[in-house]
């Protein structure tokens, strides 16, 4: 089976620009044109004219691997006879043919590189699975191709391993508020193993954390359990204020028998008003307060209104 880095190797060695393709195309038809020119127009023979035509193909086909362009991003890695020779690019640049050969072509842009850990217990024994995202730049193109031999999968590699670090280190309720810390532990750890390789990381960032069904229940029902705590903490307090405020209030009736009996008429007289209301007096505050004669005239003044 082909291995990904075996691929993408042999196409960059075979790595060839379209106007490079145009000069060796042209300079090979042009060796025809000389090499027809010499067969009709002089008496040489023809191995002179296949001699020439020869080396006009041989001279497209060496313009056609030596001439190499690299993008602004990127630098090609240049060996000669299998050593490191140079860094060549962005632009256009030449390279030997069969002397020298381009190992690979680095990228310098900002890279992203998808991780996860599936199933990886924390500190406290609750398997999680943690989705994240890697941000990172090759900063010296020469490590990056000569101190590993597939940089993008080895960064891949120790994101990943440093992920299930990281969160066997952790208790769950740190992972799950703690993020921020999550990420800065992350780029510290993979920063170190990859900048050997030349590359540095930019950051990490925390994309989902999925923990099992049964304790998203659980921690769903603490969460309300919580929330009726509070509500029920709350509501003791608004119980206590009001009583503070009954009791502050009594105070205006205290040794004043005639405010309280007021006050108390005009509760009776306000409940009377109501259609249909229907309130039960004891028979001692009928006579301490006159609620007989009181309820009369209420009743009195409601048949009036009525009739009017």
């Amino acid at each position: 089976m082909e291995r990904k880095g075996e691929k993408t190797t042999r196409l960059n060695y075979y790595r060839i620009p379209p106007f490079a393709i145009v000069i060796a195309i042209t300079v090979m038809g042009i060796g025809m044109l000389i090499a027809y020119l010499l067969d009709r127009l002089t008496p040489l023979s023809e191995d002179v004219s296949g001699g020439v035509l020869a080396l006009f193909v041989l001279l497209g086909i060496f313009l056609l691997y030596g001439i190499k362009v690299a993008n602004q991003w990127e630098k090609a890695i240049v060996l000669r006879f299998g050593r490191f020779k140079k860094l060549a690019g962005p632009g256009l640049f030449w390279v030997t043919p069969v002397v020298e050969s381009i190992a690979n072509w680095i990228d310098h842009r900002v890279m992203v590189t998808p991780f996860s850990a599936e199933k990886t217990l924390t500190k406290d024994t609750v398997p999680v699975d943690v989705d994240a995202v890697l941000f990172w730049m090759v900063w010296d193109a020469e490590k990056a191709a000569l101190e590993v031999e597939d940089y993008r999968m080895a960064i891949a590699w120790a994101a990943q391993t440093a992920l299930r670090e990281v969160i066997g280190q952790m208790y769950l309720a740190d992972i799950l508020v703690g993020r921020a810390k999550m990420d800065a532990d992350l780029q510290r750890i993979i920063d170190e193993r990859t900048t050997p390789w030349g590359v540095t990381v930019q950051s990490v960032e925390i994309r989902d954390i999925v923990i099992p069904q049964d304790l998203e229940e659980a921690m769903s029902r603490q969460a309300q359990a919580e929330r009726e705590r509070q509500a029920r903490v709350i509501l003791g307090e608004s119980e206590k204020q009001i009583a503070a405020s009954f009791a502050e209030a009594s105070q205006a009736y205290l040794n004043n028998p005639t405010a309280l009996h007021l006050r108390a008429m005009n509760m009776l007289f306000e409940g009377l008003k109501e259609k249909g209301a229907l309130i039960i007096v004891p028979s001692s505050a009928v006579d301490t307060m006159n609620l007989g004669g009181l309820s009369g005239l209420a009743a009195l003044a409601k048949d009036q209104t009525s009739q009017a």
